[in-house]
């Protein structure tokens, strides 16, 4: 199967902004919750943000305010605009689709389908 399709990482300094893009293949379109993840080196993967099948957001507490997540449907696309970036923020991150709703997806052990990841970098 065509993993779901992650870009847009990259390196910037504290304050940048970066759009992360997740094209989900076909196979993912009864997902009842897609998700962006992270996994910082030597750390816990950790859930960044969540989307509903009827739109709803949720945010890791520590990103609220900073990063935007929308979907595209015409595209099977999920983005991420993360603004006034952080060195904590540095992470592999993931875009994920699940089955369940983002309530049950938070820990990320009910991830149908993952990505590759992309890297992002922020510096000082």
């Amino acid at each position: 199967q065509e993993p779901l399709g992650e870009s847009g990482g990259g390196s910037v300094q504290t304050g940048g902004s970066l759009r992360l893009s997740c094209v989900a293949p076909e196979y993912t379109t009864n997902s009842k919750c897609m998700a962006w993840f992270r996994q910082a080196p030597g750390k816990e993967r950790q859930g960044v943000a969540t989307m509903d099948t009827d739109g709803t957001t949720l945010y890791l507490e520590s990103v609220e305010g900073r990063f935007t997540l929308s979907k595209d449907n015409t595209k099977n696309t999920l983005y991420l605009q993360m603004d006034s970036l952080k060195p904590e923020d540095t992470a592999r991150y993931y875009c994920a689709a699940a089955g369940l709703p983002c309530v049950h997806v938070w820990v990320g052990s009910d991830v149908d389908y993952w990505g590759q990841g992309t890297l992002v970098t922020v510096s000082d």
